[in-house]
């Protein structure tokens, strides 16, 4: 088996979905673990490092303000490798498609240690669409060798990718476990001016920050929450903003100081969850939510001209209505007014897992001995 892991993460979302890994591997008799974390994204990843009480060995804090991106590549080459050499484990686990995990898996093959990619095999097939978040996540399965793939259609991804079926699984994701962990009881807001929002209404929980959108894009976006707002009188939104400065500007110009939109500063998990358990539906350019949200019966509108996650599309949680505003009114219209057609997207199965997905990888990683030829060729 692999008896010595290092887990890297160093994005929010990342440590969302590796912490129920992680403590799953803690439980596991036989592996050692050691937990890597870049600081690619500071204050946003340390609040879920202390809500998990995540254990932390090395912390590389790359985040600088105006980097870019290949400033965050160089310094996390230039010392995570050095920490593998040190440690000397069996097995990297890293996540999804940021910065963080496609530079941690290349300082990986230069020191010849196989990697696990946990949420394997998502595409757009686009390579600048999400940027760079695409070419990352294919590029980390390139270098990977065991892939923990969310669902089927992501697995037949990698196999159609000439990936070796035999180190391909399908386990459910991980962000489920989490969700479901954190929103099994009820508690108070962190954030306190969330308490300013009557959830007696129908809430709209909003997230934009995709770097393709940003811009007049955005500004599209938001022009139709507003419409929508106004149009509707018992509708409210929540929108966390994202630090980018960019997206500050274009949230204030146009969502600032309206009656019942409620712009917030980035949500601790928790906070997040709980607006998600509690809000009437999601509108959102983020990967995540995609995932989470049907967990809770919740119908989401993608503000993406693509999505990675077709299963849900597919299944009937998602609708993928592009960054038009006209369509973007539109389509929120319909489902604040049509009960049929919420019902319908509310009630459709979640194709993301049941919340065993961190059992499923750390059992198949157990079971795993080091010498497994995962990429014989």
């Amino acid at each position: 088996m692999f008896s010595k892991i290092i887990s890297v993460f160093g994005t929010r979302p990342e440590a969302i979905k590796m912490a129920p890994v992680i403590l799953e591997l803690e439980k596991t008799p036989g592996i050692t673990q050691k937990v890597i974390v870049t600081g690619q994204h500071r204050e946003l990843l340390d609040q879920v490092v202390n809500l998990f009480g995540i254990k932390v060995d090395y912390d590389l804090n790359v985040m600088r303000d105006q980097q870019q991106l290949t400033d965050v590549a160089v310094k996390i080459l230039g010392e995570i490798g050095e920490i593998y050499k040190k440690e000397e484990p069996d097995l990297i686990l890293v996540h999804g498609d940021t910065i963080t995990a496609f530079i941690s898996s290349l300082a990986a093959l230069y020191n010849k240690i196989p990697v696990g990619h946990v949420e394997a095999g998502l595409r757009t097939y686009e390579k600048y669409d999400p940027f760079p978040e695409e070419m990352n996540r294919q590029l980390i399965d390139v270098l990977a060798d065991i892939y923990f793939a969310p669902t089927n259609h992501t697995r037949d991804n990698l196999i159609r990718e000439g990936k070796n079926g035999n180190a391909c699984f399908v386990t459910g994701n991980t962000v489920i476990d989490a969700l479901l962990h954190v929103t099994k009881n009820e508690f108070s807001f962190i954030n306190h001016e969330l308490n300013k929002v009557d959830f007696t209404h129908r809430v709209i929980l909003l997230t934009t920050h995709r770097r393709e959108n940003i811009g007049d894009i955005m500004r599209g976006i938001h022009s139709a929450v507003a419409k929508i707002v106004a149009k509707l009188k018992d509708v409210e939104v929540v929108f966390p903003v994202h630090p980018n400065p960019k997206v500050k500007e274009v949230a204030n110009e146009i969502l600032g100081n309206k009656e019942r939109i409620h712009l917030v500063e980035p949500l601790d998990y928790q906070d997040m969850a709980m607006v998600m358990k509690k809000c009437f539906m999601v509108m959102t350019d983020s990967g995540g939510l995609q995932e989470e949200a049907p967990a809770l019966n919740k119908p989401v509108l993608v503000l993406r001209e693509t999505t990675e996650r077709q299963e849900g599309v597919d299944a009937g949680t998602l609708k993928l209505v592009g960054t038009n505003e006209q369509d973007i009114f539109d389509s929120a219209t319909e489902l604040l007014e049509d009960k049929k057609v919420y019902s319908k997207m509310a009630r459709s199965h979640n194709p993301y897992g049941d919340g065993k997905a961190a059992k499923r990888i750390v059992k198949i990683i157990a079971n795993l001995s080091t010498g497994y030829m995962v990429n014989p060729n």
